[in-house]
């Protein structure tokens, strides 16, 4: 059913969920519902467990009866635990919790929403990420094949064991169907979280936040901090789908789209968030330990000192290292909105080279 839906995770990485579930072969199963939401930008999935936990735990016990698990845990964010904590105790007054699903506060920390970061917290280790030996669907919870899925994928779960594949594509883009949960933040004046069909136009997400012109809008930031910065011209006709935005080296990632005012620095605010990612990394690699602390003093050079062609280069050089070098795909990340960054705000450092700052 999963395949026929065409049902993609709704975490950030967009992996199929039926190639997923597939996967997963071996003894006792385990299946980890993920709803860190350690993105700073996303509000999604607390709100969608604040406001429909029964669905994302008919979505964690259909995943958990599709491969026969052993054990089920759902990790969370701290917002959604009172919700969900009522929610399982109104299931088990009822004789339905077939699963006795175990809930496990979420470490604080951007990589702690990382796949192998809650395997390794729910085995009683720290929230952060570990060298992939083997993939978690092989060796995951304490050595055990293990599925992990963010709570909007086991949401949409739960919607198609009861209604259906076909009913699912009724909607969407026909390449990745469905509806997915945004976050919209920014220069706009209703700011939020909203349920849009995949394939919508940004600019019409836009209009429905904003009282603003798109047009006006400096930049937009499309998928979060590990996201990519895109001008207005280019969002003027792009669709939230994975397809339109591949072409502009973006993605929807976990439904965050952050728009930029008229009169802020694109460069100073990519300087604050690559700090705070440099400073977010589990500091177990290379790349991290060492790469994204460089990478961050060059940003902020760009933005606060010097913006020359030597310091464009070697910042292009070191974002080219760290990438795919690292034990997780924290580097990967911030590599790609550093690029994004010196491509949208090509005008922004011609006046910074000249002493001058459009905020």
């Amino acid at each position: 059913m999963l395949d026929d839906a065409g049902l993609r995770g709704r975490g950030g990485a967009g992996y199929p969920a039926a190639r997923k579930m597939a996967a997963i072969a071996g003894h006792k199963p385990v299946v980890v519902g993920n709803g860190a939401e350690s993105e700073p930008l996303s509000r999604k999935d607390v709100e969608l467990m604040i406001r429909a936990p029964h669905l994302v735990l008919d979505g964690l016990n259909a995943a958990a009866d599709a491969i026969s698990a052993d054990r089920v845990f759902l990790r969370l964010h701290v917002d959604a635990i009172p919700a969900i904590t009522e929610a399982l105790r109104e299931r088990r007054a009822a004789g339905n919790d077939p699963h006795r699903i175990q809930v496990v506060e979420a470490a604080k920390g951007f990589v702690a929403g990382e796949e192998s970061a809650a395997v390794r917290q729910i085995e009683g280790g720290p929230g952060l990420p570990r060298d992939r030996i083997a993939p978690t669907a092989v060796s995951g919870v304490r050595g055990r094949p293990t599925l992990v899925n963010n709570v909007e994928t086991l949401a949409h779960i739960g919607l198609i064991a009861r209604f259906g594949s076909e009913w699912f594509r009724s909607v969407g883009d026909c390449d990745d169907p469905g509806t997915m949960l945004i976050t919209v933040s920014g220069a706009v004046s209703h700011p939020g979280v909203s349920e849009v069909p995949t394939g919508t136009l940004l600019t019409e997400i836009f209009r429905q936040a904003a009282a603003t012109d798109p047009r006006k809008i400096q930049a937009f930031l499309v998928g979060g901090y590990h996201g990519s910065w895109l001008g207005p011209r280019a969002f003027t006709d792009l669709r939230l789908s994975r397809t339109a935005l591949k072409s502009f080296g973006a993605s929807p990632g976990a439904g965050v789209i952050h728009s930029l005012g008229p009169t802020e620095c694109g460069l100073i605010r990519t300087a604050e968030i690559t700090e705070y990612l440099g400073g977010q990394s589990a500091k177990q690699c290379g790349p991290c330990r060492n790469g994204l602390p460089r990478l961050a003093e060059l940003v902020n050079e760009l933005a606060y000192g010097r913006a020359d062609d030597q310091l464009m280069e070697e910042t292009r050089r070191l974002a080219a290292l760290v990438d795919g070098r690292g034990a997780c795909r924290h580097p990967d990340g911030t590599a790609r909105l550093v690029r994004s960054a010196l491509t949208v705000f090509a005008n922004e450092i011609e006046l910074h080279r000249r002493n001058r700052c459009i905020g």
